[in-house]
């Protein structure tokens, strides 16, 4: 793929893209490149960032900063090394998400359960704080989070990652109505999507899963990330507080 196949609305800007070493972050990194994008990519392991800043064209347009995604000092470790290196960031993607728990909500573990909050919410929030302390207050700006349709309505075995994602969306509008007009808060909820964290969900029995999808087939990262550029783009100038479902079409009828 090129920029030149779809257009160039991230000439000039800078992003932080969480979670993005492989999967739907990295996806989501490489459409906002092919765009014009300069990217400040975190996850966890420095090895996998280093191999997605190779992949994403080299240290000309990709930064990678390893951490964990809930610290606080990571998140303005990332934002002080991107500004440093192309400026203050325009828009910040809300991508990292952990799901230690499958199986019924009764018999999730605190601790697990904790764990999927502190990642999927809190640290959500602190990325958006920090955005906003070093960037967006001064200049404005855009945030798009990657929830899931699990936030959307009930699925079986991942429950509390859904109510994560749930808590995740309400924060989106209520940080939409806040941040507002400066700053611009929306996100996207995929169904199921064709990466190493959904395996479980598809593995084995791909087409019985497909099967419940109006559009025949699983998501693919690519999915997730034409939704997020546009969100983040001025394309999307008069848009916030809102959430695209990607979903191949599967809330409309009763798959799981």
């Amino acid at each position: 793929m090129t920029g030149a196949r779809h257009g160039r609305r991230y000439d000039g800007r800078t992003v932080v893209v969480t979670g993005a070493s492989r999967g739907i972050g990295l996806a989501i990194a490489h459409r906002l490149v092919e765009e014009g994008a300069h990217v400040c990519i975190t996850a966890r392991k420095e090895g996998p960032l280093a191999e997605a800043v190779d992949a994403l064209g080299g240290p000309e347009v990709a930064l990678a900063v390893a951490g964990s995604a809930d610290d606080p000092e990571h998140q303005q470790r990332a934002f002080e090394e991107t500004a440093g290196r192309w400026g203050p960031v325009d828009l910040l993607v809300n991508n990292t998400g952990v799901n230690p728990a499958y199986g019924p909500l009764l018999e999730v573990d605190e601790r697990s359960a904790r764990r999927i909050l502190d990642v999927n919410l809190w640290g959500a929030l602190g990325w958006a704080r920090r955005a906003w302390e070093t960037s967006f207050a001064e200049r404005g700006g855009a945030v798009v989070n990657v929830a899931s349709v699990a936030g959307v309505r009930p699925a079986e075995g991942i429950g509390f990652y859904g109510a994560s994602k749930a808590a995740l969306l309400h924060l989106t509008q209520q940080l939409a109505s806040e941040l507002g007009p400066r700053v611009r808060v929306n996100a996207v909820a995929p169904a199921v999507v064709r990466t190493r964290f959904a395996t479980p969900l598809y593995d084995g029995r791909e087409e019985d899963v497909a099967a419940a999808y109006p559009l025949g087939r699983i998501g693919e990262p690519e999915d997730v990330a034409a939704a997020v550029a546009y969100l983040g783009s001025g394309d999307a100038g008069w848009v916030t507080g809102q959430t695209l479902v990607v979903d191949g079409g599967l809330t409309l009828g009763g798959g799981v």
